[in-house]
Parts: structure tokens; sequence; C-alpha cells
């Protein structure tokens, strides 16, 4: 089943005379249930293209349908209601708050629903143990290891039960055991029915995913499944 759909997407900067095409045609389409890595070097348009496919920023041209709607057409509260009702979030950088605990960073997301507090900590619990993250929900980020920072914000990303993350970098600050464990992660998520499309450079981290599309200057130049 198509989940995303994207046609002729245009991204263009202008910078005194100069024009910089950050996506310059690109085409493609994810099915639910795909994992995902996007790659490409630094410049290459892959950050503005999950910018994009996250709702965090508007192409120059071009279209963009998610679950047969089309992104274009919805107004700021519409999305934000997919932001946080569809999509969740994985950041190199973790994103956590510091001086909230790993159960308050993962309420967080359901704050904006009117979740109620009884319901939010149940809710909260239950991600951080799937992430093996119970025992540890009163500490703080400062407390954490870099792992276990990454898996509070997956824990975050699919607390609302979003059926996409969106994962940029995921494992750029993490060395190369827990980036393992990380990814691991992500494949079990994917095998319980999430979508999971990964932004990455690394090759190693791309080789858990099952379709790689690569992209330089602004252009999607292969899209493969593995077999």
């Amino acid at each position: 089943m198509q989940l995303i759909e994207i046609k002729d997407l245009y991204k263009i900067y202008n910078l005194g005379d100069a024009e910089i095409r950050a996506l310059d045609g690109v085409n493609a389409t994810i099915d639910k249930g795909e994992i995902v890595a996007i790659m490409g070097p630094s410049g290459s348009g892959k950050s503005t293209f999950m910018n994009i496919l996250g709702c965090l920023d508007k192409p120059t041209s071009g279209e963009y349908f998610l679950n047969g709607v089309s992104v274009a057409d919805l107004d700021r509260d519409q999305l934000s209601e997919i932001r946080n009702r569809e999509l969740g979030f994985v950041f190199q950088g973790f994103n956590l708050l510091p001086r909230t605990s790993a159960l308050e960073n993962v309420e967080l997301p359901m704050l904006y629903n009117s979740v109620p507090s009884s319901e939010r900590q149940e809710k909260a619990m239950s991600a951080l143990r799937r992430v093996g993250l119970e025992g540890r929900e009163k500490h703080h980020p400062n407390q954490l290891s870099g792992g276990q920072q990454q898996r509070v914000a997956i824990a975050r990303a699919m607390v609302n039960e979003a059926p996409i993350i969106l994962a940029d970098e995921p494992t750029g600050n993490l060395d190369t055991r827990t980036s393992v464990e990380i990814m691991e992660l992500f494949t079990k998520l994917n095998e319980e029915g999430i979508t999971v499309i990964i932004v990455t450079h690394e090759p190693d981290i791309a080789q858990y995913c099952k379709r790689v599309i690569r992209f330089l200057d602004g252009k999607v130049i292969s899209d493969e499944v593995k077999k």
C-alpha cells in the first residue's frame, strides 16, 4: 500500500544572483511497512527531502501526497496535527529536554493531544519498555548514555503510535556497538509494521535497510531494493 508519493519536487534557494537547487525534480514513492535509507554526500538534498517528508518545510514546487492527501493543501494546524499523529522524529542530537526525566520527555507529544496524565504515564512507560529502558524512567538525559538517550528519543517518536518514523542521522553521535543496537531496534519496530525512513551517510547503517535511495546534487541517482 502506497504511503508516500513525491512528484516533481523542487526546492530552490536564491542567494543573490545564485540559484541553489536543493531538490531538483525528485520523484519517489514509499510503501507502508518499508524501511528505507536516504543516502548522499553533504549538500546532496537528503536532509531537505527529509524535512519536506516531515512537513517541516515546503517545496518550491511539486506535489507531496501522504496517505493520498496533498500536503500542500493543508493549513498550519493540519500540518501540526500530521506531525504529531502520523510522524515520529528521531534526530542525531537526541533533542531531549535536559531538565526533564526520560518519562516526561516521552510524554511530551501527548501533551499536545490533551491526553490525561494517568494515560500519558501509562503509554510513556509502555514505550520505554519497548525500547529496553524500564527502570530508567526517572533518569534525566545527563544520567543516561548516548545510546540510552537515543532510545528515549525513539520511545518519544512512537508513543503516539505514529505509523512513520523519520530518523535523521540517528547513529551520528554513537559508537559502533551502540549504533548496531539502535539499528536493531529500528529493524524490530519496522517488523512490527512501522514505516522507517533513515537519512544516513554510513554504508554500515544503510545495510539494515531493505531499500536505499541515493541523492546527488538534488536529484535521485539510484533507488535500489535488496533482493
